[in-house]
């Protein structure tokens, strides 16, 4: 009811004749002007009010905000003070900020913002003035202390919160100076005065071992804790599966199949199989650890799992999803065990064409607990220790291997995107200090495993589209106009054309791209800058397609252990298809459901990304502490007006200030993406080869500095302890190495690789795959 009365009124408010109208000017024209319906009427008012739907302005008229040069959005700060408002309609404009009008608006805050355009170079550009917050998004700050006489200030760990935070008198209940912190809010700024706190809980010093990585986890508010209720449902849990369990499934006990993964991997939720049919078609099994059955609808347990939406995987831990005791007992598809899966098992042509498809509750017994490397091993003939181990299964794995191939030629020949990134594995020892960084190697038998996840993932979200029933999909829309044709633009710098419109771009178009570039002098530019010009994946209850895969359909259907998407479409399909609940009442239910879940499991994903990209910008920084005056090969990575970002082979990062750039006066050309020198025209472009030497590392702000080899030595920068204010822009980096908001310009890309489990790519345009190999 209360929805129906919204939108009447949201609907009455969008008609061209409407002007702002006083409360008793709306209760007069809506014709609930007796008593009795005045309080419900102003109700709903008061929560369009606070939801951002309707202004009420100073004349207390309402109107809408769009009608008033008004926009809602999501405040995303940067560390330079400005911010840009993300706006809920994705067809708007992000609205720039500037330090003087943020309104005491914090990261991440929901706002009203006034919206104007004001010419510059590039065209007209919105900028704005908060001039309501309507929910806060920062209730504590994790930071370090630093104690006064009589009061005391911290730090903020998180740099997009400019202001330090006052701590009063008695308000610091314990803490030291250097000590790490969380501060609760208790006053929010206002003016000139900083925000206002009380210490709740002391991490330690700053130095002791550990307490970094704490106060990344207390920074991003994962919880480490579970609620007593969520434990007590979990031990109730039995460890093993009675014939009450087994009843109503499919017996796939006498099948060969086995798990793939990682060798640390202790959540096993997915496991393969594969035959050829008589007819020369291949049967593809997917099965998927039954968490559904155990983690139920509304219970204790599912709440928690609502509240964490993914486990979230650090450098020298796992936060879960699920309690431990499921996740790596009784979900976990471990081998010579029963245990209960749904599984979806495809028929799928020698071209790839999946031509019928079977989903259904099942109980199995894996055959082996493969890894990665072994499998590797096996299809290349490498160990003959391991061959002999598993002879057994030679010719098993050599099928899977063929029907893998054809599946990632058909995805090719659709024009499916392949960006090949590599990405850094972080070895810590047992006190968390890192003793090497490799390169994490995308072989044979991880990709095999995607190409079996997403065939799983596609064909459960065709069958439910076409169903017509309320759904959760994984969609990456396509990329914005604008962003195309800057694209466009610059790849005819180096020769391309590319077919197509800037409103109008079929992927296939530019994985063509991506192979002609291949092996090219310039092949990491070009794919890094289209990269950049991608959207990010996210989930939504509508399906859109995805891009990056070139396909309608997608969901995320194939990790439940660790994801409430993918458990959240497994109970759409015992809802569905094993109990045949599809009547009016469910539908509404999900439908009503859905988006929420939708908005929520894409931030908890943001938030994921954010905590281990920070884990592993402070490992790596960590790591190059012993190795200042060294001198390493890189790949220049990023190009700005303030300095180059080079990447060694082990895809460390640093920065090489332009101030250190000694041998000419370089400027910045946005539309080559290069840095010019005036006097030699010496050019620094992504892709280049440079020889650098680490000048300085500094663990607060998770930098490590560069300087070019054969340039005069130079001094490390001096840091300022807060940065002073100038204008940037929204998604680059600032002017101390440090990526902001995920780092290059669109720096979340598509999605579409099985590796990349995160939902897109890291501040470095890697994808995250901190655990397995699995699907996208």
């Amino acid at each position: 009811m209360a929805e129906e009365r919204i939108q009447k009124i949201l609907d009455y408010m969008r008609d061209k004749t409407y002007r702002p109208m006083t409360l008793q000017e709306l209760e007069t024209a809506f014709g609930e002007d007796q008593a009795d319906q005045l309080p419900e009427f102003v109700r709903t008012l008061t929560e369009m009010e606070k939801q951002g739907l309707v202004i009420r302005t100073r004349s207390e008229r309402y109107g809408l905000p769009e009608k008033m040069n008004l926009m809602k959005g999501r405040v995303q700060a940067h560390a330079k003070g400005f911010a840009f408002i993300i706006p809920e309609d994705d067809r708007m404009d992000d609205v720039f900020v500037s330090p003087n009008d943020m309104g005491g608006a914090m990261n991440g805050d929901t706002v009203i913002v006034r919206v104007s355009y004001k010419q510059s170079d590039r065209g007209d550009r919105a900028e704005g003035t908060i001039i309501r917050v309507l929910e806060r998004a920062v209730k504590q700050v994790v930071g370090t202390f630093n104690a006064g006489r009589h009061f005391g200030f911290v730090i903020p760990d998180d740099n997009r919160i400019t202001s330090d935070i006052f701590i009063p008198e008695h308000a610091e209940h314990g803490a030291m100076e250097g000590h790490k912190v969380v501060a609760e809010i208790t006053k929010y700024p206002e003016g000139r005065k900083n925000a206002e706190g009380m210490i709740t809980q002391i991490l330690g010093h700053k130095n002791d071992p550990g307490v970094d990585i704490l106060s990344i986890i207390y920074k991003h508010g994962l919880p480490l804790e579970y609620p007593p209720e969520v434990l007590a449902q979990a031990e109730a849990i039995p460890d093993e599966i009675t014939d009450q369990d087994r009843r109503g499934r499919r017996d796939l006990r006498n099948k060969t199949i086995v798990t793939i993964d990682g060798e640390d991997s202790k959540d096993l939720d997915d496991a393969v199989n594969v035959i050829r049919l008589d007819n020369g078609n291949y049967q593809l099994g997917v099965h998927i650890a039954d968490v559904s059955y155990y983690v139920t609808e509304g219970s204790p347990m599912d709440a928690e799992a609502y509240e964490r939406g993914t486990s979230v995987y650090l450098v020298d831990r796992v936060i879960p999803m699920i309690p431990h005791r499921l996740s790596n007992g009784i979900c976990s598809l471990n081998p010579h065990v029963d245990r209960l899966a749904i599984s979806c098992v495809m028929e799928i042509t020698p071209k790839g064409e999946v031509v019928g498809h079977e989903i259904f509750p099942s109980v199995i017994r894996s055959t082996e607990r493969m890894t990665y490397t072994n499998v590797r091993k096996i299809l290349r003939r490498e160990d003959d220790a391991v061959l002999e181990r598993y002879h057994n299964l030679i010719p098993f794995f050599d099928l899977m291997e063929e029907l893998a191939e054809i599946l990632e030629k058909h995805r090719k020949e659709r024009g499916a995107i392949d960006f090949d990134f590599t990405e850094a594995k972080i070895i810590v020892d047992e006190q968390g200090k890192p003793t090497d960084v490799v390169v994490r190697e995308r072989t044979e038998a991880e990709r095999l495993i995607e190409s079996f996840m997403l065939a799983a993932n596609e064909t459960v979200a065709e069958h439910f589209e076409k169903l017509h029933l309320p759904f959760l999909y994984r969609v990456h829309e396509e990329p914005s106009p604008d962003k195309l044709e800057k694209f466009f633009d610059f790849v005819v710098n180096f020769g391309y054309v590319v077919k197509g419109s800037k409103d109008h771009v079929h992927p296939r178009t530019l994985q063509s791209l991506l192979e002609k570039v291949k092996g090219q002098p310039e092949e990491t530019l070009i794919s890094t800058v289209m990269l950049r010009s991608m959207a990010k994946a996210k989930y939504d209850d509508k399906c859109l397609g995805h891009f990056g895969l070139s396909t309608e359909y997608y969901t995320h259907f194939t990790s439940p252990i660790r994801r409430y998407p993918d458990l959240t479409v497994h109970r759409l399909i015992r809802k569905y298809l094993f109990e045949g609940h599809t009547d009016g009442k469910t539908q509404a239910v999900w439908k009503e459901q859905l988006p929420d879940i939708a908005q929520r499991t894409s931030a908890c994903e943001q938030r994921a990304v954010e905590a281990e990209r920070d884990t592993d910008d402070l490992k790596k920084a960590e790591f190059m502490q012993d190795k200042v005056g060294q001198t390493f090969d890189g790949v220049v990575s990023g190009v700005t007006n303030f300095g180059l970002f080079v990447e060694l082979p082990n895809t460390i990062e640093g920065l090489v200030h332009i101030s250190y750039l000694t041998d000419d006066y370089y400027r910045y050309s946005e539309e080559n993406m290069a840095l010019i020198g005036e006097r030699t025209g010496h050019l620094y472009r992504i892709g280049d080869e440079i020889r650098v030497r680490v000048l300085d590392v500094n663990l607060d702000e998770s930098a490590v500095d560069f300087e070019v080899e054969g340039m005069k030595p130079q001094k490390p920068r001096v840091r300022k302890s807060r940065p002073t204010i100038i204008q940037g822009n929204r998604n680059g980096k600032d002017d101390k190495g440090k990526r902001r908001f995920g780092g290059k310009p669109g720096g979340k890309a598509s999605d579409h690789r099985g590796s990349g489990h995160r939902g897109g790519y890291d501040s470095k345009n890697r994808p995250y795959a901190k655990n397995k190999g699995r699907s996208k």
